[in-house]
C-alpha cells in the first residue's frame, strides 16, 4: 500500500490536510516526529504508565483488549510509532524506523486466537515483533472515550463547539464517553457539512457517503470515529441535525432513516480508517508531550501506511 502524503508537526492539532481529488486515491498521512530531552534510560513500563495517564484501561469497554501485548517493562525505548492497526506492512514500517514500540488503534488479539503458529496470520505478527524486539500496545476504545481522544478530535477538527459525549463513561470524568455532540459555529448545508468532512479526512477509496439533503441545514453534529452504529438511539436523543461515523450497515442506517423525525438525523458514512487516522498526531503530540515532561528522550512518529483495506471503488458515471 502506497503512504498517505500528508505531513504532521509536532505542533499540529492533529487534523490531516485535505485529501488529493479524485475518488479512489490511496494517498497517507504523512510521519509526525516528535522529540523530547533526558540523561536517563526509558523504559517500556515508564511508557506504560503515561500511556495510562492519557487513556486510561478502565475507560475500555468491557469487551475489548487493551494495554501491553508483546514486550518487556524492562526494555529500553527510544522509538515509538503510532498507527491505526497491527498490519504485517505496518510492523515492517515500525521495525524499518526502529521503533521498540508500536502503539496501535486497534487490537492485534481482539477476538479468541488458540494459537500463534508462525504460519498463521496472527502468528507470524507477533513472531516477527518478538524476534525484531519491537512491542506492540494497544489503545483502543480506552483512546475513544478519553479526553483528546478519537472522538474529541474528529469534532475538534470539525470546528464544533460545546462537545460532550453521546454516551458518557461509567468510570470517567463527566466530558469522557463514547461519541461526541456538539454545535457549528455556523449552520451549514449538509452539502457543505460533507465537504468539510471530506477536507478533513486523509483521502481513501471508500470516499464520504451521505444521506439526506443535500440543501438540508445542519448546526448541531454528532461523532464517531470508528464503528458507530450501535448509537442511533443515543444520536437520537442528542437532537443530533446529523451523525457522523464509520462502517455503517445498511439495516441500522435504513432504520434509523425511517425513524428519523423531521428527516433528521441525516447521515454520513466515512472509511473507519480514515476516522481514527485523525487521532494519530494528536495522541503522538500527548505522549510526547508527558515523557517530555518526565524528562524522557524519545523520538515518536506517526505511520505513514493506509491500512484501509479498499484500493479503488467504482460509481455511477466513473471509470
Amino acid at each position: 500500500m502506497e503512504p498517505v502524503n500528508t505531513d504532521v508537526s509536532a505542533e499540529s492539532d492533529g487534523a490531516a490536510a485535505a485529501p488529493d481529488a479524485g475518488t479512489g486515491a490511496r494517498d497517507a498521512p504523512g510521519a509526525a516526529t516528535l522529540g523530547t530531552t533526558t540523561l536517563g534510560t526509558t523504559t517500556l513500563g515508564a511508557i506504560q504508565l503515561a500511556v495510562e495517564e492519557l487513556w486510561p484501561e478502565s475507560l475500555a469497554e468491557d469487551w475489548d483488549e487493551v494495554g501491553l501485548v508483546a514486550g518487556h517493562p524492562d526494555a529500553e525505548v527510544r522509538k515509538v510509532m503510532f498507527a491505526v492497526d497491527p498490519t504485517s506492512e505496518v510492523i515492517e514500517e515500525a521495525i524499518d524506523f526502529g521503533a521498540e514500540l508500536l502503539i496501535t488503534h486497534h487490537p492485534l488479539l481482539l477476538r479468541g486466537v488458540t494459537s500463534v503458529a508462525a504460519n498463521t496470520a496472527k502468528g507470524r505478527a507477533v513472531h516477527r515483533l518478538i524476534e525484531s524486539g519491537t512491542a506492540l500496545m494497544t489503545v483502543h476504545t480506552n483512546g475513544d472515550s478519553a479526553v483528546g481522544g478519537v472522538s474529541d478530535v474528529l469534532a475538534d477538527a470539525l470546528g464544533l463547539q460545546d462537545v460532550a459525549p453521546l454516551t458518557p463513561a461509567a468510570n470517567g470524568l463527566p466530558e469522557e464517553g463514547i461519541g461526541r455532540v456538539g454545535d457549528l459555529e455556523e449552520a451549514l448545508t449538509l452539502g457543505d457539512f460533507a465537504a468539510r468532512v471530506f477536507g478533513i479526512l486523509p483521502s481513501v477509496a471508500g470516499g464520504v457517503r451521505v444521506s439526506g439533503d443535500r440543501d438540508g441545514i445542519v448546526r448541531r453534529v454528532a461523532v464517531c470515529g470508528g464503528a458507530g452504529d450501535s448509537l442511533f438511539g443515543e444520536v437520537r436523543a442528542s437532537n443530533a441535525d446529523v451523525y457522523l461515523t464509520a462502517d455503517l450497515r445498511h439495516h441500522p442506517a435504513s432504520e434509523a432513516r425511517e425513524a428519523a423525525v423531521n428527516d433528521r438525523p441525516y447521515l454520513i458514512d466515512v472509511s473507519h480508517f480514515a476516522s481514527e487516522w485523525l487521532w494519530l498526531p494528536a495522541a503522538a503530540e500527548a505522549l510526547g508531550n508527558v515523557l517530555a515532561d518526565q524528562g524522557h528522550d524519545v523520538e515518536i512518529r506517526v505511520s505513514t501506511t493506509n491500512s484501509d483495506p479498499w484500493d479503488f471503488i467504482l460509481t455511477p458515471g466513473g471509470d
